[in-house]
């Protein structure tokens, strides 16, 4: 309720969407990071014009409904990203904005839109949002845009029990952020309305727009308190609400004509932007036909011929490490698969995965696109939780296997989308022991083959690693992990076996069955 203001003038006013075609690939993404206030959301999907019934939302957080407690993008139209663990849609939009930019800069015409996230006080005091925001600064992402429902309650109580002393603008000002502030969240639409029209002005930094606004506004009880933050208001203070707004208190799910009104021009925009990108593509398609052909053979998940070409091959009475195997096989992937794109945190030299010749992302460069690829790292450095967080569309982001437990909430929020990233971890803990005991967590490996819809991969040797490879890219309904071996070990296979099975690479009961909600 507090977040209203801000989010229906986003909506009404800014952001480019079309209902009828939510999948439509140059539209503006917005990621409800603040993700328990799911409800928010669901209303305007609805009010929008997705197909978001009202009977879907009298069926919220209901078993089977397409309105649970928290988005998820595979339940509901219109949904970008699964927002549970608190920071995680903050990352998301970090990544999100890293690939508008990259596809932006191969696409010229064809990929133009902003990224724009709604963060709550939970979400900035998690430490995933402090390294996606220093990442975001960084790298200069000028088309991303966090509005920050500043109410300072939390779930137990006030907020102030435990986020008082931060300065959260000054933090972000000192990442390189540009940084506004709204002082009246629940009253002044107008001044929200020049602060995100300053934040889409400004190309060379992502912005943040601090709204301070009250949770609950117009409960007369519960507004400003925590009882409004997770729990229903109850059928009177329902009822006092919707007499304090102006709102009969005997009408249930009603929506007033002005809105729908509003919400239908609002479509009609949406639907017009989407018919004028799709007539830029069909001009493309004669104007510039190998550039059309290779952004509709990425929109479709398809691979380019000739991909796994050239792969290595290694013969018996060789010995490497499989890290070793697999930076070469990287390597030989990314000359064929210009969006092959990636990133590590600091550990490119340990964990073999740094793309040879390719460059990286960085402020200066401002976009990792050339006329011909894509491919690049992006140098996360020691942000160890935000380094597998932020680019969901990435085929790689590399990690040492002993510090999987950080990624935990990362692969949750890929698992059920079906997102298809690797992840590349290293230094296999069951043959790393002189590192000492800390470094040898022998159980990460079956926490990480319990994992429903994770394909785990620890190939035996180098040209295993190679087949690993090439099934982790063949794969686009979920996310591969490939765990290495930083010991060097004899090839114990022949070039250009068989490939890697799903089989062989995780247990049956891991499957999620086709059609089947989680």
């Amino acid at each position: 309720m507090g977040a209203a203001p801000m989010a229906w003038v986003l909506w009404s006013r800014y952001l480019t969407m079309c209902p009828t075609d939510p999948g439509w690939p140059d539209r503006d993404r917005f990621v409800l990071s603040a993700g328990h206030g799911s409800m928010l959301l669901y209303g305007l999907l609805h009010l929008a014009g997705y197909s978001v019934s009202l009977d879907d939302i009298r069926s919220f957080r209901q078993w089977e409904s397409r309105t649970p407690g928290h988005p998820e993008p595979f339940a509901t139209p219109g949904v970008e990203a699964t927002t549970g663990p608190l920071g995680q849609g903050a990352g998301n939009s970090v990544g999100m904005a890293i690939a508008e930019r990259a596809l932006r800069a191969r696409f010229p015409g064809l990929v133009d839109h902003r990224v724009f996230a709604l963060v709550s006080d939970g979400d900035l005091m998690e430490g995933v949002c402090c390294e996606a925001a220093s990442l975001a600064g960084q790298l200069g992402l000028g088309r991303l845009v966090w509005l920050y429902d500043q109410n300072d309650v939390t779930l137990d109580g006030p907020a102030s029990l435990s986020f008082s002393v931060e300065d959260v603008a000054a933090r972000h000002r000192a990442l390189g952020w540009h940084v506004q502030t709204v002082a009246d969240g629940n009253h002044d639409l107008d001044g929200i309305d020049a602060a995100i029209a300053g934040a889409v002005a400004e190309t060379e930094r992502p912005s943040l727009i601090v709204v301070k606004t009250t949770i609950g506004y117009g409960a007369p009880t519960k507004a400003g308190k925590a009882a409004a933050h997770g729990a229903p208001l109850g059928a009177e203070e329902a009822a006092a609400a919707k007499a304090a707004l102006g709102l009969d208190p005997e009408t249930f799910f009603a929506v007033p004509a002005g809105v729908r009104e509003r919400c239908a021009e609002r479509a009609g925009e949406g639907e017009a932007a989407r018919s004028a990108w799709y007539g830029r593509l069909e001009r493309a398609r004669t104007e510039a036909p190998e550039q059309a052909a290779e952004l509709e053979r990425r929109l479709g998940n398809g691979l380019p011929e000739g991909w796994d070409e050239g792969l290595p091959a290694f013969g018996p009475g060789d010995r490497l490490a499989t890290r070793d195997a697999s930076g070469k096989a990287m390597n030989a992937l990314a000359a064929r698969i210009p969006e092959f794109f990636g990133g590590d945190a600091d550990l490119s030299c340990s964990t073999k995965t740094a793309l040879v010749g390719f460059g990286s992302q960085s402020q200066a460069t401002r976009a990792a696109a050339t006329s011909t690829t894509e491919s690049a790292s992006t140098r996360w450095r020691p942000r160890q939780t935000e380094s597998p967080t932020t680019a969901g569309s990435a085929p790689s982001l590399p990690r040492s296997s002993v510090l999987p437990t950080t990624c935990a909430p990362r692969c949750g929020s890929r698992r059920f989308p079906g997102l298809p990233v690797v992840y590349v971890w290293t230094h296999d803990s069951v043959g790393v022991g002189e590192d000492g005991p800390t470094h040898q967590p022998v159980e990460h490996l079956m926490s990480l083959r319990v994992m429903p819809n994770l394909h785990v991969v620890r190939p035996a040797d180098a040209n295993e690693t190679v087949e690993a490879w090439r099934h982790a890219l063949r794969r686009t309904e979920g996310p591969t992990a490939l765990v290495l071996t930083r010991q060097k070990v004899p090839v114990l296979t022949t070039p250009n076996g068989p490939p890697v099975s799903s089989a062989a690479v995780t247990c049956s009961g891991n499957r999620i069955p086709p059609g089947r909600r989680w």
